[in-house]
């Protein structure tokens, strides 16, 4: 049976790679590609603030190709012209649809599955509606590896970025915070698991503090708690 070609868009976290391990065991997918929004002035993934050479290295491991989306105003507006002209370009080549690891934010879901009709193209969604905690304790069962490279400090602290993800991790979550970190908790970098070919390795930077700037596509963001997040610089290592 001929399989149906598709793009995965790829945060570089935990929940990515849930969702491409899980989507790989269907076997009727063909993902052409990992598509990954950065931040043009920075050059790191938009959101969790790990650099560039890091998700090269994600994709170099994967192996599967990689596509860039660079963005810089970081508005609802820039984001849907740029990913409009991408998925036409996708679309003559065979793509009819793209895969998000995305849980249970109603909003989020809807804006995504817009915006793909748009162009002609489906949303999917292998981890929709599972129960997090199942799923977070199945990531650490498979062995995958990742570490909190952003956290919301309405929830967390900077104690809680640049940690490993594990039982003990977990188990010392305040009562309000997701497992998965699908409010925007936390955001994650994964390294390692049944994926990659090869561990990536990196090292701790420094850790940065960075007040909340409001945009509309914060949805998934409490902005009557959130003042900022702090982030953990990953240093990649040659």
């Amino acid at each position: 049976m001929k399989k149906e070609k598709c793009i995965f868009c790829w945060s570089g976290g935990k929940d990515s790679a849930l969702a491409l391990y899980t989507i790989g065991l269907e076997d009727k997918y063909e993902i052409v590609a990992l598509l990954t929004t950065i931040n043009a002035q920075f050059k790191r993934i938009s959101m969790h603030g790990v650099r560039e050479e890091l998700l090269e290295e994600q994709a170099k491991s994967i192996g599967l190709p990689l596509i860039k989306m660079y963005v810089s105003e970081g508005t609802n507006k820039e984001y849907e012209k740029e990913m409009e002209v991408l998925l036409l370009k996708y679309k003559l080549l065979g793509v009819t649809k793209v895969i998000f690891g995305d849980i249970f934010l109603e909003d989020l879901r809807l804006y995504r599955e817009n915006n793909l009709a748009k162009v002609g193209l489906k949303a999917e969604f292998p981890l929709w509606k599972k129960d997090t905690k199942k799923l977070i304790n199945e990531f650490i069962d498979l062995e995958f590896k990742t570490i909190t490279c952003c956290v919301n400090d309405a929830s967390l602290k900077e104690e809680n970025v640049g940690v490993e993800i594990d039982a003990a991790f977990l188990q010392a979550l305040p009562k309000d915070v997701d497992p998965c970190g699908e409010n925007g908790e936390y955001h994650t970098f994964c390294f390692d698991g049944p994926i990659f070919k090869n561990r990536i390795k990196f090292t701790l930077g420094e850790k940065v503090y960075k007040p909340l700037e409001i945009k509309k596509t914060d949805c998934n963001i409490n902005a009557t708690s959130t003042k900022g997040f702090w982030f953990c610089d990953l240093l990649p290592i040659s």
